[in-house]
C-alpha cells in the first residue's frame, strides 16, 4: 500500500475526510486535503449537514449559475438568531434586493477609477511603514506592513481615526468568526458576538460625533443616506460601517502576508519579481490562488441542483471551498506551483457572482504597493520561523511572520 492509498483510507473513516475546517492542521496546510477531497468525493455532506463543492467547474455554478444567497429562501441566515442581535444586516448577510439597495450605497467608493486615485496615499502609507524598520534588519511582516497599510487605507476612506486602530483590530479578528454561526463551538461565536458588541459601541459614539461635522468620507456618505430616509436604517448604518471596516482589512492582512512568505519560499519567483518589478500584477493574483487568505464561500441553495451526479436540495447550505477550485487541474496547468507569470489565472479567491469582494480592486492594488515595494527595497529575505503563528482570525491570516532583510 502506498502512503497516499493509505492517506485515503484514513480519511474515508474521518467523516470530515481530512478537512476540518477546526483542525489546526487543515489550517496549516489544507492543500493535500483539498485535493485528495477533490479526487475521491467532489461533492460531499458533511458531518454539520453542510455540502463541499472542490471542482472549480461546480463552485463557478455555484457562484454565477444555480439559484442561491445567504439567506434560505424564507429569508433565514442559517445558525443566527437574529432576534438576539441587530448585527446581521450588512449587505454581505443579505440577499437581493436589500443586498442590492445596500451595496450600491457604497459601490462607488470602491470603483477601479476610485480606487486608482489613492494610489499615492497606499504608496506613502507602504514607504512610511517600510522607512520604519528598514534601520531594524529584521520585521514582522504583519505587524509592520500588511496590518497597518490595508488598516490606515480603511480608515481614511471610512473616516475612522487612525489613532483608534489598537482599539479595534483585534475586534475585527474576532468578529469574523462571527460569519460561521452553526459551525464553531459556543465560546467562540460568544467571543465574536462581544467583539460585535464593543465595534457596534465603538461606532455609535463615531457616527453621534460625526453627524456633527460631516466630510467627504464614506461614513458621512452612509450617515447622509440615513437621513435622507428610508434609505438606510439606523441599524443598517452600524452595520455596514462595521462590516466595511473588517472587510477592508482583515483578509488583505492574509493576502500579504501570505503571498510575502509564498515569494520568499520560492527564491526563483521572487528573484524573477526583483528583476521584473512589473510582473507584481501577475504575482499578486498568482497570491491569492496559490495561498489566498479566504478557503470557503457559503451559500443556501434556492433551489434543489444536481452537482456531480448528486441532487442537494433547495435551502441546503452549500461551502463552495475556493482553496481547492483555486488548484483544480482541471484549469489550473501545474496548479501546486507557485508561478508568478501564470496565464490565465482566472482564480476566484475574491468569490463571484452577486456577492463578488467589493474591495477586490483596493486589496490588489494594496498588495501589489505593499509586496513589490518591500520586494525592491530589501534584498536577502529570509523567515526567521518555519512555522506560521496564525492570528485570531476566521480567516487564513497569519498572526507573525518574522523576516530578516538586507536594506539597499
Amino acid at each position: 500500500m502506498t502512503a497516499e492509498s493509505a492517506s485515503l483510507g484514513s480519511d474515508a473513516d474521518d467523516p470530515w475526510r481530512g478537512c476540518n475546517p477546526l483542525d489546526p492542521a487543515f489550517r496549516d496546510d489544507p492543500y493535500p486535503g483539498l485535493r485528495r477531497l477533490r479526487e475521491v468525493d467532489p461533492v460531499n455532506l458533511t458531518p454539520i449537514g453542510f455540502w463541499r463543492l472542490t471542482r472549480y467547474a461546480d463552485v463557478m455554478r455555484l457562484l454565477y449559475d444555480v439559484p442561491a444567497g445567504t439567506r434560505t429562501t424564507d429569508g433565514v441566515l442559517p445558525g443566527v438568531d437574529e432576534s438576539l442581535s441587530g448585527q446581521r444586516q450588512f449587505m454581505l448577510q443579505q440577499d437581493p434586493p436589500a443586498h442590492t439597495r445596500l451595496r450600491r450605497l457604497v459601490s462607488r467608493a470602491f470603483t477601479p477609477r476610485a480606487i486608482a486615485a489613492i494610489r499615492a496615499s497606499i504608496q506613502r502609507i507602504v514607504y512610511q511603514c517600510l522607512d520604519q524598520v528598514a534601520p531594524r534588519g529584521e520585521m514582522d511582516v504583519i505587524a509592520d506592513l500588511a496590518l497597518p497599510v490595508p488598516s490606515t487605507v480603511i480608515c481614511e476612506m471610512l473616516g475612522v481615526p487612525v489613532a483608534d486602530r489598537d482599539r479595534f483590530t483585534l475586534w475585527t479578528a474576532q468578529a469574523t468568526f462571527g460569519l460561521a454561526a452553526g459551525v464553531l463551538p459556543p465560546e467562540m461565536l460568544a467571543q465574536a458576538a462581544a467583539a460585535g458588541m464593543a465595534l457596534a459601541a465603538y461606532f455609535q459614539e463615531l457616527i453621534a460625533a460625526r453627524r456633527t461635522r460631516l466630510g467627504d468620507d464614506l461614513l458621512s456618505a452612509l450617515i447622509r443616506a440615513e437621513e435622507e430616509g428610508d434609505r438606510l436604517s439606523p441599524s443598517e448604518l452600524i452595520s455596514q460601517a462595521i462590516g466595511l471596516l473588517i472587510a477592508g482589512f482583515e483578509t488583505t492582512i492574509g493576502l500579504i502576508g501570505n503571498g510575502v512568505r509564498a515569494l520568499v519560499e520560492h527564491p526563483g519567483e521572487l528573484a524573477k519579481l526583483r528583476a521584473r518589478p512589473e510582473v507584481i500584477t501577475s504575482a499578486v493574483e498568482e497570491c491569492l490562488r496559490y495561498d489566498g487568505p479566504i478557503i470557503l464561500t457559503a451559500r443556501v441553495l434556492h433551489a434543489d441542483a444536481e452537482f456531480g451526479g448528486k441532487t442537494i436540495p433547495r435551502d441546503a447550505k452549500v461551502w463552495g471551498m475556493l482553496a481547492a477550485a483555486n488548484r483544480d487541474p482541471a484549469v489550473f496547468r501545474a496548479p501546486d506551483t507557485f508561478d508568478i507569470e501564470r496565464q490565465p489565472n482566472e482564480h476566484v479567491a475574491f468569490g463571484g457572482g452577486a456577492h463578488f469582494c467589493l474591495g477586490a480592486h483596493l486589496a490588489r492594488l494594496e498588495g501589489q504597493i505593499a509586496i513589490g515595494s518591500l520586494v525592491a527595497r530589501f534584498d536577502d529575505l529570509a523567515l526567521l520561523s518555519p512555522t506560521v503563528e496564525w492570528g485570531p482570525s476566521l480567516f487564513r491570516v497569519p498572526g507573525r511572520l518574522p523576516l530578516r532583510f538586507r536594506a539597499r
